[in-house]
């Protein structure tokens, strides 16, 4: 799985957020994203697009943990409560792996435990192989 880490490690806006990936396994995913200024809302608040993009970048992780691409059809996400200061941790795991679809429920939750947000997705399965190896012709960071 150190390939696959590495393969969603190069995600550049996971990185321009924060995000750390701290888990992929088959049908599984892990992440944390440390708050900073710039993840709040005119409120004060974590922005909801903020934990949105949190709840996705796992949900990309474990959704193509199987080696094969598979992308979105159709997302949902619950905003329980307001992420608070600190970091928010994401995990998604696979509720339902077809042939060609899959389903994964993703918690967001702050570093107390307390759930912000309950994300599910579903994704197609293209069968195409993902390009472990190449390189990405983006590296990580602000461009």
């Amino acid at each position: 799985m150190d390939a696959m880490m590495s393969y969603f490690r190069r995600d550049a806006l996971a990185a321009h957020l924060g995000m750390e990936l701290l888990e992929v396994s088959p049908g599984r995913a892990a992440a944390k994203m440390l708050i900073r200024d710039f993840h709040l809302n005119s409120y004060g608040m974590v922005h909801g697009a903020a934990i949105f993009a949190l709840a996705d970048y796992v949900f990309q992780a474990a959704s193509n943990s199987h080696g094969t691409l598979a992308v979105a059809m159709h997302v949902d996400i619950t905003y329980v409560r307001p992420g608070g200061q600190g970091a928010l941790a994401a995990e998604a795991a696979e509720v339902n792996l077809g042939r060609t679809t899959g389903i994964y429920s993703v918690t967001v939750r702050t570093e107390e435990g307390k759930t912000v947000a309950i994300f599910q997705g579903m994704v197609y399965r293209k069968g195409t192989p993902l390009p472990i190896e190449d390189k990405c012709p983006h590296p990580p960071g602000p461009h």
